[in-house]
């Protein structure tokens, strides 16, 4: 990382590029299993910018989840530096829901709230609930949760935890979602309605990236990124979708 890495704050203030958001530059990330060195991201740089879905796709194993990781500050890289719109981060996990939301694959709810309060969480946090509470009933009803808002994650289905992450992910317009098999437990009907939000997101200018295993995110991505073994390659989107289960 740099010697002279600038805060959140000045970063989201003062970007240096017009659509560049998120980057990464030769990144490394290695763990210790038994008597070995497990390589999970191996000199990998990237970029997402402004409206753009980019898919991160690999088999499992792959060093997906951990290159997330990395890129959210939940883990630290042991080598590379990631940049916040052009400027170098010390620590990714110090941005707000406001620039970087995340949606894991082990979802994060609170269990105490309900599904409403989950999404509600981050404007709560920010004390912006106020100007918010339009952006909540939206993400419930394009999620299909409105019917259960005031049940309790144990009370709803996984494929509908999975959405109530996404709508607490997207309810303050993060500059950057970044998201682990979003479709992962959604049937075909919420695959296509998590798409269309994801879509959307995009539109509205977030910048997206997306780990799946899911050939229809990928035909909805601008740009495609391999990992296997830990190294990244861009792929064009055709070919990933030719390869179907290889995904």
């Amino acid at each position: 990382m740099s010697d002279t890495p600038v805060s959140a704050a000045d970063a989201v203030a003062t970007p240096s590029r017009a659509t560049r958001i998120l980057e990464a530059s030769s990144l490394s990330k290695t763990y210790r299993r038994g008597p070995e060195n497990v390589r999970a991201v191996a000199d990998v740089s990237l970029s997402v910018d402004a409206g753009e879905i980019v898919a991160l796709v690999g088999p499992s194993g792959s060093g997906k989840t951990t290159l997330l990781s990395v890129l959210a500050g939940w883990e630290h890289a042991d080598a590379g530096e990631i940049s916040w719109t052009g400027h170098p981060m010390a620590d990714p996990g110090t941005l707000g829901w406001g620039d970087m939301a995340i949606v894991p694959q082990t979802l994060g709810l609170v269990e105490e709230l309900s599904v409403r309060e989950n999404v509600e969480l981050p404007l709560r946090l920010g004390d912006t609930i106020d100007w918010g509470e339009a952006r909540v009933e939206t993400l419930l009803d394009e999620l299909g949760l409105t019917r259960l808002a005031e049940r309790l994650p144990a009370e709803i289905s996984l494929g509908e935890q999975q959405r109530t992450a996404l709508a607490r992910a997207l309810v303050h317009s993060p500059s950057v979602l970044m998201a682990d098999e979003p479709t992962g437990h959604q049937d075909v009907e919420w695959t296509r309605g998590v798409l269309r939000v994801i879509e959307d997101a995009a539109a509205d200018g977030i910048a997206c990236l997306i780990a799946t295993h899911h050939l229809a995110l990928v035909r909805y991505a601008h740009r495609v990124l391999r990992i296997e073994d830990g190294r990244l390659a861009a792929v064009a989107p055709e070919e990933v979708v030719a390869a179907g289960d290889e995904l």
